[in-house]
């Protein structure tokens, strides 16, 4: 792509977007995983939301930490280095023989993704200048990976078995070098968007006045509701999509993919539509469709299933970007600890939820156990209805 297309003040946010792409493909490839590990492991519902438990539960403890930590020292290097453990953890999913080994390396991949999340969010921000379009493009490459992870495992994993997971971590290699190269960008004279992290440059701008931990919370738990929702639509919907539609792995494959695709449309129209309606009204009116959606994939059968998994994927994702710049600026003096959260936190929670949701499954069925995914919609909607709008700071950092 040419410089014309490419600015040299976009250039390492657009670098960002690619590495968050290439991190967050592991994310997505967990759940894409769990079929494979049914079929040829015969794993109950619940053995293999635990793979998907494993990947979430560390990263949700540790990424706030890490989120604390570059709020005290920028630490640029873990960019490429969390990249790299991200996609390790997943390679090795597939040839170790253990039920045990299988947590063990899918947790190192969650601490991988963990780490990366709090530098990134705040080298984007740095990056994006405080813009919502920007901000979306970065949280673009990230939902650009997760849909490109089923289709990803299923050409590695669907020709060659489990045990051809070791190609899976060509990814994490380029997003290494991606990050390296939008940090070098950063740190370039003639980049114009905002000073280098870790650079000896004056911090970015930040809003004046305190830090409002009340409606952050507010905003965390609407956001872990819409977690839940989304690691257990990710981790059962290919089974359940394949069961409803009676289109086989194909289906199944296919509704997650519809799944993750849909959020990439939807982070880039929520910048957009923050921009003309607010941020607060478009994340409200998105947890409002979700409750809507998500009532049509548990309960509408065939192939109109995947037009309500669509609908379902914009609803969760439109207002991605947006939680995460909420959060930067409810909390401007803890930038890194707002996405560790946003980002880490209240978005893996989900997968502490489900195990529950696959015990439920294998005691009754996949429909009774993605049933209650209904309400949580609504409950975010009701947590976020106190919600104001944050003093924020327009234009370049002084």
């Amino acid at each position: 792509m040419s410089n014309r297309l490419i600015t040299p003040a976009a250039r390492p946010i657009a670098l960002l977007a690619v590495g968050h792409a290439c991190v967050d493909v592991y994310q997505g490839a967990v759940a894409a995983l769990v079929p494979f590990l049914v079929s040829e492991r015969a794993y109950t519902y619940a053995a293999a939301s635990g793979i998907v438990l494993a990947a979430t539960l560390l990263s949700s403890v540790v990424q706030p930490l890490f989120g604390a930590l570059t709020d005290r020292w920028p630490l640029p290097w873990l960019l490429p280095v969390s990249t790299l453990a991200g996609g390790a953890g997943v390679a090795l999913a597939g040839v170790t023989d253990s039920y045990g080994l299988t947590l063990a390396v899918v947790a190192v991949s969650g601490i991988g993704v963990a780490a990366y999340h709090p530098e990134a969010a705040r080298a984007a921000r740095a990056a994006s200048r405080g813009s919502h379009v920007a901000m979306g493009w970065f949280s673009l490459g990230g939902n650009l990976g997760f849909a490109a992870a089923p289709l990803m495992v299923a050409a590695v994993v669907a020709t060659g078995g489990l045990g051809a997971s070791p190609l899976l971590v060509v990814p994490a290699v380029a997003g290494a070098a991606l990050c390296a190269a939008a940090l070098r960008a950063l740190a370039a004279p003639s980049s114009a968007a905002a000073p280098a992290p870790g650079a000896g440059a004056a911090p970015a701008r930040r809003p004046a006045g305190r830090d409002d931990w009340r409606s952050f919370a507010l905003l965390s738990g609407a956001i872990a509701c819409r977690s839940v929702v989304f690691v257990g639509l990710s981790a059962f919907i290919a089974l359940y999509a394949r069961e409803r539609t009676g289109g086989g792995d194909a289906a199944g494959a296919f509704a997650l993919f519809v799944l993750y695709l849909g959020g990439a449309v939807g982070t880039v129209a929520g910048g957009r539509l923050a921009t003309r309606f607010g941020r607060l009204p478009v994340v409200r009116w998105s947890y409002g469709l979700s409750v809507l959606a998500v009532a049509g994939v548990v309960l509408v059968p065939g192939p109109l299933l995947h037009l309500f998994v669509a609908l379902t994927s914009a609803g969760l994702y439109v207002p991605f970007s947006l939680h995460v710049t909420l959060g930067q600026d409810y909390l401007p003096r803890r930038v890194g600890t707002a996405g560790g959260v946003t980002l880490g936190l209240a978005v893996s929670v989900g997968g502490i939820a489900s195990p529950a949701v696959g015990a439920l499954a294998d005691a009754a069925s996949l429909q009774a156990a993605l049933a209650p995914l209904i309400a949580l919609p609504a409950v975010g909607w009701v947590l976020l209805r106190p919600l104001k709008e944050p003093a924020r700071l327009e234009g370049p950092a002084g």
